[in-house]
């Protein structure tokens, strides 16, 4: 069997995209275990290791993306499992709910008005600017937003990747750096920034902040819906 067969046989079957994907992100996780530095995220290893084998095994994108979008479906539950967290905190919602909200708002005119304003001073057309614009939302929202208003979708996602992932690699140095102590602020801050994967982050530095970052990715994504068609 030559490589071309071999590649047509993996393919065959949606399992192939999912298992790849599985392994990776476990290797992933197990490097990061090993080197402990939020450099080595899992999902970028994921992501290096899965084009790698693609190009190795000459298999092409659409085979492997059969169990790929399997996995891209289950992002939007994924996102709303988050509201595990928010419910535990509700009494804090409740409280501190206008300076959650004024906090998301400035957070969503931050984001989308530097990409927009970026975009022009380095001359890109509004395609790749739109694509851009929702890159610190997560993905089941970004996607929606980048489609309705004619971004390139693949742009998008890889926008929203590369963000979430300096996010939870650098959230942690930038509280301390800042000396960030409120943690409701530090979640807000995350969850504004680097949506689900910030999140995770979150999560780990505390129950607190990742309730606050779990309900900034629905605010935030609720406010650039809204926002996002006007500055662009």
């Amino acid at each position: 069997m030559n490589l071309s067969e071999t590649a047509a046989y993996l393919t065959s079957s949606p399992f192939f995209g999912i298992t790849l994907s599985i392994l990776c992100y476990e290797l992933g996780c197990a490097v990061n275990r090993r080197l402990k530095t939020p450099v080595a995220n899992p999902l970028l290893i994921a992501v290096v290791l899965v084009i790698l084998l693609l190009k190795a095994l000459k298999i092409p994108y659409e085979g492997y993306n059969q169990g790929g979008a399997v996995i891209s479906m289950l992002l939007a539950p994924a996102t709303a499992s988050l509201a595990v967290n928010i419910y535990s905190q509700l009494e804090r919602l409740k409280q501190q709910l206008l300076p959650i909200l004024a906090g998301a708002a400035a957070g969503t005119v931050a984001s989308v008005g530097c990409i927009v304003l970026l975009c022009k001073a380095f001359g890109l057309d509004r395609t790749l600017t739109v694509s851009l614009v929702p890159k610190s939302v997560t993905t089941p929202i970004a996607m929606g937003i980048s489609e309705q208003l004619g971004g390139v979708v693949p742009v998008t996602v890889a926008a929203v990747v590369v963000t979430g992932i300096l996010g939870a690699a650098f959230a942690p140095v930038l509280i301390k750096v800042f000396r960030i102590k409120d943690p409701v602020a530090a979640g807000l801050g995350i969850g504004a920034c680097s949506h689900a994967l910030g999140t995770s982050k979150a999560l780990e530095i505390g129950e607190i902040e990742g309730a606050m970052s779990g309900i900034a990715i629905g605010v935030v994504g609720l406010f650039t819906v809204i926002l996002a068609p006007l500055f662009v």
